[in-house]
Order: C-alpha cells, then sequence, then structure tokens
C-alpha cells in the first residue's frame, strides 16, 4: 500500500531509477509491507534553491495507511535515510517524512 515519493534534484549522483530500486528494496526491508504492495516514483526538479552550501537534495515522502506505531514510523524513517546517505552525496540535503493516509478517506480502484 505504501506510496513512496522521491522528490530531488536533477543533478543526482546516481541514476534516478536505481535510487528508485535502492529506495523500494529498503521500504520492503523495513518489514512493514509486502513487495507487490510498495509503489515508489520520481520526480525531479531543474529549478530549486537550497541553503548552506548544499549542492542537490532528495526528499522521500511515505504516504502509508494510518496504524503504524510512532516507533514503526521512526524505523521507516530511519531505514529510508539510511539508504539515501548510502547513494549521494554528503553535500546533498537529505530528508524523509512519513505520513499517514486515512483509511476512511483514501481511495483507489
Amino acid at each position: 500500500m505504501p506510496h513512496i515519493i522521491i522528490e530531488h534534484s536533477e543533478d543526482l549522483p546516481v541514476l534516478p531509477q536505481v535510487l528508485v530500486d535502492k529506495v523500494h528494496q529498503a521500504t520492503y526491508a523495513s518489514g512493514l509491507f509486502e513487495l507487490a504492495t510498495i509503489k515508489t516514483r520520481a520526480i525531479a526538479y531543474q529549478h530549486y534553491e537550497l541553503g548552506d552550501g548544499k549542492d542537490g537534495f532528495i526528499h522521500i515522502c511515505a504516504y502509508i495507511m494510518a496504524g503504524r506505531t510512532r516507533e514503526q514510523k521512526q524505523q521507516l524513517s530511519s531505514q529510508l535515510l539510511e539508504c539515501l546517505s548510502t547513494y549521494c552525496r554528503r553535500s546533498d540535503c537529505l530528508s524523509v517524512d512519513v505520513r499517514d493516509l486515512d483509511p476512511e478517506i483514501y481511495m483507489k480502484c
């Protein structure tokens, strides 16, 4: 079920599809989701500004169904951030946000 959306600067030190694959596998490795239910995609940005001498950025927003504990969400966030730091430059701004989807409002077909 989770939707993993990777927003990033265009000039990644890794191919975007490689990053998508690695993040997808890190999400599965969390043990919170079945592999067949994970949906991962990336969006590149051409125009952006960053502070603190950062060269690029990667931000992951993980949308998951409500019901996981705070600890489970922290674990997922940590695993995804660790995955990013493995494949990125120290000069990249890296961040992860895990958000709950309301099962009464979320729709799909």
